[in-house]
């Protein structure tokens, strides 16, 4: 499962400016720089041939050719932008673009860091609200599963075997952590050693929930400890 840096570029035609900002970036675990340019024009080719790379935007307001303002009205579905600028006076308009956030030159790191942070932040929700797949490593690649082609994630001692309708995965997590990562509107846990895919169920039989495969139907015990949490959360969905 993976841990995600926001991408950044850089927007200023000061270099000194520049140069700070890159700095701060590098500083920055969370963050990678992808580009740094020196005027707007050149970014929004950059940003237009590859709008999904880019999460975090630093843009200076005054500039030659295109200023900031102009640059945030040419382009459609932006990324987070955070403004970084000599002058207070366009922090009011900039905000009607829903800026993340409005920094002052100079800037010293504690504001930057404190900025920064809120972007995370909001990137963080995004990615948790967007998201419908893993990411799950096989052999050295990683493949990306959707959380509905998942059926049921089943225990064995130091590892967990994440089960699709035709494969399996095997990763070295603990029961614990994986249910932490899957989202609890398609997964429960109904067993020490078992989550499912609620959104799989077949039928539910006495202590055994029944889940379709390609090999025909798996039996999947009902824990009684997790019983009652089960049928509750079940009952709630109006199955």
């Amino acid at each position: 499962l993976r841990h995600m840096n926001m991408n950044c570029i850089v927007i200023d035609d000061d270099a000194l400016s520049r140069r700070v900002i890159e700095e701060f970036v590098s500083r920055t675990d969370f963050l990678e720089l992808k580009y740094s340019f020196q005027n707007a024009v050149e970014a929004i080719n950059v940003f237009q041939k590859n709008p999904e790379e880019i999460d975090l935007i630093f843009l200076d307001i005054e500039m030659p050719e295109m200023d900031g303002i102009d640059f945030l009205n040419t382009l459609k579905n932006l990324p987070q932008v955070i403004i970084v600028s000599s002058q207070e006076k366009y922090a009011l308009e900039a905000f009607d673009y829903d800026v993340t956030d409005y920094l002052l030159k100079p800037v010293n790191y504690s504001r930057f860091y404190k900025a920064v942070l809120k972007a995370k932040n909001i990137f963080e929700t995004r990615i948790k609200k967007d998201a419908d797949e893993i990411f799950i490593k096989k052999n050295s690649a990683l493949v990306r599963l959707k959380y509905e082609d998942i059926l049921w994630v089943e225990a064995l001692e130091n590892y967990v075997i994440v089960n699709s309708f035709k494969e399996k995965f095997t990763i070295h997590f603990t029961m614990k952590s994986i249910e932490s990562q899957l989202p609890s509107n398609y997964f429960k846990r109904v067993h020490r050693s078992y989550i499912i895919n609620i959104h799989k169920i077949d039928r539910i039989e006495d202590n055994s929930i029944y889940i379709k495969t390609a090999e025909g139907t798996k039996a999947i015990p009902i824990g009684k400890a997790y019983k009652d949490r089960f049928m509750s959360d079940i009952n709630l969905m109006g199955r």
